[in-house]
């Protein structure tokens, strides 16, 4: 027999109680004679896990249907439609290949992928290049920057800097973020070419 000094603890037992395949009463009874110090615990455990499997085996009744297809066709509604986002489908090295044809760090084309760049603050001239770069217009690319931000947590790209996740960020504050020296900064500025 085990000695009182080994014993697991409370949190022990209930944990490996809430894991097992059969919580049934025949694992109950096994549980309360193996430690019937917890013989309280166990029980409320029991009791709640029982209850949590009828909660879910209850049936929705038709005004809660109701409601959740009328929040699911507003949240359809909401959504932009047709508005074609056409940094979203560039490859990881198609990105290294833009943003090196750019001359920028690639965390400056993730903010734009992730739609933080405030689309007013970008020059024409380096927003018509960078258009041209992924086979797509101006005017496409001004549409994609006025979606909502999109934060991935699966990155698929590795920035030079670490970049910091936040709201709308004007393209100058991305550039210095990004550690892009100033005189390219002014150039990539006033005219969006190197």
């Amino acid at each position: 027999m085990t000695s009182r000094a080994q014993r697991p603890s409370l949190d022990d037992v209930l944990n490996a109680f809430a894991v097992e395949h059969d919580q049934g009463s025949s694992t109950l009874a096994r549980y309360l004679k193996e430690f019937p110090e917890y013989a309280n615990d166990i029980v409320d455990l029991s009791r709640e896990l029982h209850r949590t499997v009828l909660d879910e085996d209850a049936a929705l009744l038709p005004e809660d249907l109701a409601r959740i297809e009328t929040a699911w066709q507003g949240h359809v509604n909401a959504a932009p439609a047709g508005v074609p986002d056409p940094l979203a489908a560039l490859s990881v090295a198609q990105v290294r290949e833009v943003a090196t044809a750019l001359g920028v760090p690639r965390q400056v084309l993730a903010a734009f992928r992730q739609h933080r760049v405030v689309a007013s603050s970008v020059p024409a001239g380096f927003l018509a290049r960078l258009a041209a770069l992924i086979k797509a217009s101006a005017e496409e690319m001004r549409e994609a920057l006025i979606m909502p931000p999109t934060l991935s947590g699966a990155r698929n790209y590795k920035a030079d800097v670490t970049p910091e996740e936040g709201g709308p960020i004007t393209f100058e504050r991305l550039l210095i973020d990004a550690g892009v020296s100033e005189k390219k900064r002014a150039l990539l500025m006033s005219s969006g070419d190197e």
